[in-house]
């Protein structure tokens, strides 16, 4: 697989995939824009080299119409301010008009495609509309992790009809992290996983068993497991379903030497709510009429101590619900911890990322990754289809 590195850019049409689906504040303007800044280090590459750069993106999910309220014009205006030069948004990703305006291009110009999603197309990896998006290009750079687990026409159909195609700076990055976290750590390898449901993270559970040293479960999903542990969890939130799975899975652990640590105690309500009369319970004696929401300062210590000695931790799931403040303890105060444990900690998924930078220590863990469901992918031991694209037309083979 080509990085950007590896292309000549002076003079060239060069299209870069990126991902600035990003949130709106409802006023014309953009909320956050971390995944604007992610990308800026491939952007200036290819207009510092004379390259003539050409951005397509989605946002949202307007499902094949054109939906006025997602287009990517804020995202032009705020690219204007921080790159302090005109960054022009075409009607349209694909057409004739956008072929005029990609061919007018000058050396060191940028435009900016509007939404690939107004078109059903590119959710379909059509493959009449990636040759549509092609003709607008001389080279194709990935510069958007966290689209690369979609076979979308922009991340996937494309290359095979570009003559070339590179991973962006951000792409690599993301590669790196993974690769230097989860498949050459230096052990102790700690991964935590945390948020909702198991059922959404069987194939990371199944995947990490035979991967890791020592597994951390919090957030909603370790309810199930508590159960499985033939624990009273009150209330909470359990998929019955998977009692049996999450059993297994503790029993596949022991096996293989894995460590599995849980909630020892646990910060519950009667309900979900701001203001919520919050209590700590020991994890076997949670009141039948409450709900578990957070960890317990027993088990956020617990985990510290197992965690102190680990060079390497992957982070992937909230262990509360953090954006209520009864029950943000627990995961401000991991993450605090993390930042200052000195191991490379790799943070992966929208919410936990959320959490981290909300925590005020997001510049302080090894890695933040912009990716929710590529990432989680890659923890499952997936291929991700746009990485498998760039690694295909890296190969310089044309796929019918």
């Amino acid at each position: 697989m080509k990085g950007l590195d590896d292309l000549k850019l002076a003079g060239k049409r060069v299209l870069v995939r990126v991902d600035f689906n990003v949130p709106l504040d409802g006023k014309g303007g953009v909320a956050d824009d971390m995944r604007i800044g992610a990308v800026l280090p491939s952007i200036r590459k290819v207009l510092e080299d004379g390259g003539r750069l050409i951005l397509a993106s989605h946002l949202g999910r307007p499902k094949g119409k054109v939906v006025p309220e997602m287009s990517l014009a804020p995202v032009a205006r705020r690219l204007e301010e921080i790159l302090g030069r005109s960054v022009p948004l075409a009607p349209d990703c694909v057409g004739q008009e956008v072929e005029k305006l990609a061919g007018g291009l000058r050396n060191g110009e940028v435009l900016l495609l509007e939404n690939l999603r107004f078109h059903q197309e590119e959710t379909k990896d059509d493959d009449e509309f990636a040759r549509k998006l092609a003709r607008l290009a001389d080279a194709y750079v990935n510069d958007a992790f966290a689209a690369c687990h979609r076979a979308h026409a922009s991340v996937h159909g494309i290359t095979r009809h570009v003559a070339e195609c590179a991973a962006g700076y951000q792409l690599q990055k993301e590669l790196h992290y993974f690769a230097k976290a989860l498949e050459e750590p230096a052990r102790p390898l700690a991964v935590i996983v945390g948020g909702a449901k198991v059922s959404t993270k069987i194939g990371l559970l199944e995947n990490l068993v035979a991967r890791v040293d020592r597994l951390f479960i919090g957030g909603a999903m370790a309810n199930t497991f508590l159960k499985a542990r033939g624990l009273s969890v009150g209330r909470s939130l359990v998929e019955d379903d998977y009692v049996e799975t999450a059993r297994a899975l503790l029993e596949k652990a022991s096996k293989a030497g894995v460590a599995v640590h849980l909630p020892e105690d646990v910060t519950a309500a009667p309900e979900l709510e701001q203001g919520a009369s919050a209590r700590t319970f020991a994890a076997s004696e949670v009141p039948s009429d409450m709900k578990i929401f957070d960890v317990g300062p027993r088990t956020l210590k617990a985990f510290q101590e197992a965690l102190g000695d680990c060079p390497t931790i992957v982070w992937n799931g909230p262990v509360g619900v953090f954006e209520t403040e009864a029950f943000g303890k627990g995961t401000f105060d991991l993450a605090e911890f993390l930042a200052g444990t000195g191991a490379l900690t790799v943070i992966g998924g929208g919410d936990t990322a959320a959490a981290v930078r909300r925590a005020g220590v997001a510049d302080k863990v090894g890695y933040v990754s912009t990716g929710g469901g590529a990432f989680l992918e890659l923890m499952e031991g997936k291929t991700l289809p746009g990485v498998a694209a760039l690694e295909e037309c890296g190969k310089g083979e044309k796929r019918a």
